[in-house]
């Protein structure tokens, strides 16, 4: 088992509110390909940012509905892995935790983790794109994609696609967390994309630990207190088995 640092050891035994930030790396550990990753077969000619806007949808829906429904399907074929059970675990031992994702997953979810604030929605779930509510089940017509069975309008993915806002109330509750906590993880993420990348930056301004868990430098790294390179799925459960050895079965 790894040695990690007494000062970080006894910061998670102590912290009273732990936030804790995820990205893509940590699905990428489920076998979910990450947003930016090459696509394959019929999607090869495409590149994601130019399917995933409000644009796209517009001149092309059927095309838009039909490329995340092949998305849909990559998702769902990965399953939660180590990091996300640790994160479970983590949530029983502290009085307070909040997990932010910046993932579409639902694997969080799958795992265990209670009320996720998912910054960029939930490609499993689908939405009217008129009335921005979520639909759980509407008549097959064979129209692609589908109609909306209270106002006819098009369904869509529900996630965030470019040029949109994130959903507002998430990303209050995540920037209060943020500023409240006394100790950050960022988990699996690029730090690059905002304003996620800013939350870690909140917390720091506040006096709190913060955390890296990333196999790779990122912008955060010069900044963090405690920098722990490695998959998330091998680094989490050893740290929870640092902190609580006589209690982790993690």
């Amino acid at each position: 088992m790894t040695d990690y640092p007494v000062g970080l050891i006894e910061s998670l035994r102590m912290a009273r509110h732990i936030v804790v930030l995820t990205g893509a790396g940590v699905s990428a550990e489920s076998g979910v390909p990450t947003f930016r990753d090459a696509q394959t077969g019929l999607w090869a000619q495409y590149r994601p940012e130019d399917l995933a806007t409000p644009e796209a949808f517009q001149r092309d829906p059927g095309l838009v509905w039909a490329w995340y429904a092949w998305r849909r399907a990559l998702v769902e074929g990965g399953k939660p892995n180590p990091g996300h059970f640790a994160l479970v675990e983590l949530e029983r031992r502290v009085p307070r935790l909040t997990l932010i994702t910046q993932n579409v997953d639902g694997l969080h979810q799958q795992a265990g983790s209670r009320a996720v604030i998912e910054l960029h929605g939930n490609i499993r779930r689908t939405k009217c794109s008129r009335e921005n509510l979520v639909i759980d089940e509407w008549v097959d017509t064979g129209e692609v994609p589908p109609r909306c069975p209270r106002c006819g309008g098009r369904l869509r993915p529900d996630v965030v696609w470019f040029g949109e806002a994130l959903p507002p109330v998430a990303l209050q509750i995540a920037i209060e967390a943020s500023q409240a906590c006394d100790l950050f993880f960022s988990i699996g993420t690029s730090a690059l994309v905002e304003p996620a990348a800013s939350l870690p930056h909140l917390a720091l301004a506040q006096g709190a630990v913060v955390v890296e868990i990333n196999p790779t430098v990122t912008p955060l790294t010069s900044a963090a207190m405690y920098v722990l390179p490695g998959p998330s799925g091998q680094v989490l459960p050893e740290l929870i088995r640092a902190a609580w050895p006589d209690r982790a079965d993690v």
